[in-house]
């Protein structure tokens, strides 16, 4: 009997995504807007630590937030609220974003008037990590009341990750949580990924990461001018 062709459809499909995700990174560069995907699970604090990322960088960036969601529009409502631009995409149950749906959203919240471009991606540690968006940069969100282990159970995000927030450390004490022990975890994913300890609820720490956040931006402007 004659070998049966087979064909892997979702490494075809992640070798197209990967190349569009590219070409959408391109096409932010050239027009000056930074792009960062906001991956987390649900109830983690996405959407508080982006009005706290927000209220620190509004006023020197022009900034616009994507929602992305399988329903409802709570979210962009509540970051509409801060001042900023804000979308709300509806994924149609998917539980990620790809690259052609954040192109989609880009043109809708008018990425070219803006500097800096936030996705909050659908609520896991799953799926989010699988699907290049096309962003400059991936931010992972880790809550304390989650566990420390994480970064173990979900390796492909954490690997995935060009920064990590710690959030939630307001409530450490009630929790079996260990910072060291999530940032030896974090770094046997990805030895050199920052690690941000932070509290949506009050503030702490967040200077720091929109601090380094902003180097990054304006490390990318330098390139592009001397390119």
């Amino acid at each position: 009997m004659d070998k049966v062709k087979i064909i892997e459809a979702k490494e075809s499909l992640l070798a197209d995504n990967d190349k569009d995700a590219d070409r959408l990174r391109g096409e932010m560069k050239q027009q000056g807007t930074y792009y960062v995907n906001l991956m987390s699970s649900p109830g983690s604090g996405k959407t508080s630590s982006l009005k706290q990322i927000i209220a620190r960088m509004k006023d020197r960036f022009r900034i616009g937030v994507m929602e992305a969601d399988i329903d409802s529009d709570v979210d962009a409502r509540t970051i509409a609220a801060s001042g900023v631009d804000a979308i709300q995409i509806h994924t149609g149950g998917m539980c990620h974003l790809d690259a052609d749906m954040s192109r989609q959203g880009l043109s809708a919240i008018g990425s070219e008037k803006l500097d800096l471009v936030f996705l909050e991606n659908v609520g896991n540690l799953v799926c989010p990590a699988e699907f290049d968006t096309g962003a400059d940069l991936n931010v992972v969100i880790l809550s304390v009341p989650e566990g420390d282990d994480k970064p173990l159970k979900y390796p492909l995000m954490f690997e995935k990750a060009d920064a990590v927030l710690i959030n939630k450390i307001d409530a450490m004490e009630c929790f079996d949580f260990s910072l060291d022990q999530v940032k030896t975890n974090i770094h046997l994913r990805k030895p050199s990924v920052p690690v941000f300890p932070v509290s949506a609820a009050t503030g702490e720490g967040f200077e720091a990461f929109c601090s380094w956040l902003s180097g990054q931006i304006q490390a990318q402007k330098e390139g592009a001018e001397q390119s």
